[in-house]
């Protein structure tokens, strides 16, 4: 994980050394005035258009930006920025070209073809053909380390310089998601040292990265696109503590801040807030203790739980939480009730839903046997209905968040431990205890992910050949838009599904805003609905940010 940057003294010695001073020196250019910038606190330059953006920690790439690892296409998904995708979604997240000027599937669903444009040139200089498609492509498909799922794919084949055809194991209509984000990196300029200097043909260059501190964008004079109007892009890596501070002495331009801190205002800055898909939600065990899951091949991790092993439980944790409260209570109104991992998005379903209804919650654990202790906690043939929830101990919102489902559950009879700790402490437990994760995106892959039998992320460990059956064919439908119903079916389809009123494998408890402290006069555009996580998704668009 990356080293975080939290003390303030590493801010006020450090940020102004990587900020707007010695960021201008470092490239020839200087301040528009000394006197205008201690009275505006801007950090732009009179030569160029610049903005400088903090970002958390967690968002520096480990790897560096190479697409063919995790940049863009990882975790938190993104626009790669330096790299061409073949396809990009616009404001609406609708399909539109980028690399490709065309493309069509087969009637069987396994066969992809793309035609490229012709124009278009690496950084250094060589061209960008089909052939670096299929590299990078037939690459991941390789790989052991890429974040990005290619495994439905068995072959990229470069027919010629602008024709390209992606040979799929299994129709799966959702890889248009992935190629929206997946950079094309250049076969002849691919090696160990890619991501740390990348060669991209993309709307900016990575001109300069200090790991742990700080990565510099410029402009790319040649990119075959619209030119950008941001000329340079300074993006700083800090946690929480350190961006506000960074704010308060007027070192960046915009900031990433979370509800616990909404209430606070800074001269010459607005709090700005964002729509996402970035859904807080609790994952429930669905089978006994005593068992295990092994991922990648070797690592075995305990998993079950005795207690959300019942139906019963996880149903009425579901109908226990007061998500109105919780948005009120730690997120200060910025965020709206979650139901499932794709509220609002064509492929959620209504049945997701669940009503607060604690007095439901009661009868449903009355009926299943857990009876109420005198200390106030259920327990069922000797097992004291209580589990931890665990939560990232660096987000002061998931903090909050999880004492109050604690406090609200124990309204209820069940006990719910909050334990922080790091991702390193929490991994252990992702099978055996309930975590507050953060999850959701612009695409119905995570749906498939998190409810399918043998998902990466099904963190319950249910398993159900209904289910399955129903993610497998909306995967098959030969448009997405055909899909629609199959996902909604997985949900719920009036016997099976991962419902509160089903397995209840999930309860999902609010949509976060992002929110920002964004300096006064800076225009970041219209933005796309972010996916989790406060990242690179804000820079999606940056190329149109401007200045007023």
């Amino acid at each position: 994980m990356v080293q975080a940057l939290t003390r303030r003294s590493f801010l006020m010695a450090g940020l102004s050394a990587l900020g707007a001073t010695t960021v201008l020196a470092s490239s020839g250019c200087a301040s528009s005035s000394d006197q205008d910038a201690q009275q505006t606190g801007s950090t732009q330059a009179a030569d160029i258009r610049q903005v400088i953006v903090a970002m958390n920690a967690t968002s520096e790439p480990a790897a560096g930006f190479d697409p063919l690892v995790a940049w863009g296409c990882g975790e938190h998904v993104h626009e790669p920025l330096i790299q061409s995708t073949l396809i990009t979604t616009n404001e609406d997240l609708a399909f539109v070209n980028d690399l490709a000027t065309a493309y069509e599937c087969s009637e069987d669903g396994l066969t992809w073809s793309f035609t490229l444009r012709d124009d278009v040139r690496f950084s250094d200089g060589e061209p960008l053909t089909a052939r670096d498609v299929a590299f990078t492509i037939n690459s991941i498909c390789a790989s052991t380390t890429s974040e990005a799922d290619l495994s439905m794919v068995d072959e990229a084949v470069a027919l010629s310089d602008t024709q390209v055809e992606l040979h799929l194991n299994k129709p799966y209509n959702a890889l248009l998601y992935t190629l929206a984000v997946l950079g094309i990196v250049p076969e002849h300029a691919y090696g160990e040292s890619y991501g740390e200097h990348p060669v991209g043909s993309g709307r900016y260059l990575l001109e300069r990265w200090d790991r742990g501190q700080q990565a510099i964008f410029v402009a790319n004079p040649d990119y075959y696109g619209e030119p950008p109007l941001m000329d340079r892009v300074v993006v700083v890596f800090m946690e929480e503590d350190a961006a506000l501070a960074a704010v308060a002495a007027g070192e960046v331009d915009i900031a990433y801040t979370y509800a616990t801190h909404a209430n606070q205002a800074f001269e010459g800055y607005e709090l700005v807030s964002y729509q996402s898909v970035d859904s807080r939600g609790l994952s429930l065990p669905a089978v006994p203790a005593g068992g295990t899951k092994t991922l990648d091949g070797d690592m075995a991790y305990a998993a079950g739980n005795d207690v959300t092993a019942d139906v019963a439980v996880r149903r009425a944790i579901n109908y226990a939480i007061d998500r109105d409260r919780v948005i009120d209570g730690v997120l200060a109104g910025y965020g709206h009730p979650a139901y499932s991992v794709s509220d609002d998005m064509p492929w959620s379903s209504d049945d997701m839903y669940a009503d607060c209804d604690p007095e439901h919650a009661r009868t449903l654990l009355d009926d299943a046997g857990w009876e109420l202790g005198e200390d106030g906690v259920r327990a069922k043939d000797g097992v004291r209905c209580s589990f931890d929830v665990w939560y990232s101990s660096d987000d002061s919102v998931r903090q909050a968040m999880a004492y109050e489902l604690s406090n609200q559950l124990a309204e209820v009879g069940i006990e719910a431990l909050p334990q922080g700790g790091s991702w390193d402490e929490i991994y252990p437990h992702q099978f055996e205890q309930p975590v507050l994760w953060g999850w959701g995106s612009n695409s119905p892959v995570e749906l498939y992910a998190l409810n399918y039998s043998t998902g990466w992320g099904n963190y319950a460990c249910y398993e159900n050949a209904t289910i399955d059956e129903h993610l497998d064919n909306a995967l098959a439908e030969p448009t997405i838009e055909a899909s629609y119903d199959h996902w909604k079916l997985a949900q719920w389809d009036g016997t099976e599904g991962v419902a509160p009123q089903g397995a209840a494998t999930w309860a999902w408890v609010a949509n976060v805003d992002h929110l920002y402290f964004k300096r006064e006069g800076l225009d970041v555009a219209a933005q796309k609905p972010h996916p989790h996580g406060h990242g690179w998704s804000l820079v999606n668009n940056v190329d149109r940010w401007s200045w007023s």
